[in-house]
């Protein structure tokens, strides 16, 4: 695997170092040891996928707060997507920041998110498929999410904004919550 880490310290893509022959090609996508070495949580509680109909569908912004906070390997196994994570670490220089990663199928790319981050994507291609390996159990009462559109994130989704949850259209606004998010995303 190769390990690019992004201006997001601790925030990873993760190309497949691809070993081709005529039948095609075949590469590791996770392992623990290469994880460990650098310096991430090889730890896998669940994993989960996400089928989306159309393009233009937005899933996100979605976080776990402490203590469940989570770490999650994302994938698009099926079409393509561009995702988008936000550092919500109070004490990061990158406080409140974001990038952009195109995963498709093709290009067989990961991205690991770290804990404590905001994680969402929109599909640009219909029939999509992306698959998510989480470190923590899903938790309702440490769930959190904020605005696809908040002004505060400027996040600039490459394609209009299409199906969605009623429940991501309704996340709060930064204004509305930021005291409260960074208090609860503090480093212990």
């Amino acid at each position: 695997m190769i390990f690019s880490e992004t201006r997001l310290s601790g925030a990873f893509v993760i190309d497949v170092e691809r070993r081709e022959d005529v039948r095609g090609w075949f590469g590791r996508a996770f392992c623990q040891d290469e994880f460990r070495e650098h310096g991430l949580e090889p730890l896998i509680a669940q994993a989960n996928v996400g089928y989306n109909h159309h393009r233009g569908t937005v899933r996100g912004m979605h976080f776990q707060y402490p203590p469940k906070a989570e770490t999650k390997l994302v994938r698009c196994t099926r079409g393509a997507i561009v995702d988008i994570i936000v550092d919500l670490r109070p004490e990061s220089p990158t406080y409140l920041q974001h990038v952009a990663v195109e995963l498709t199928a093709d290009n067989a790319r990961s991205i690991y998110v770290p804990r404590r981050f905001a994680h969402g994507y929109q599909v640009l291609e219909d029939v999509t498929e992306t698959s998510y390996i989480v470190s923590e159990f899903y938790s309702p009462e440490h769930e959190g999410g904020l605005r696809f559109d908040d002004p505060a994130l400027a996040i600039d989704w490459p394609l209009p904004v299409g199906d969605m949850s009623d429940k991501d259209r309704a996340w709060p606004l930064l204004a509305e919550v930021g005291p409260d998010v960074a208090l609860r995303m503090a480093a212990a």
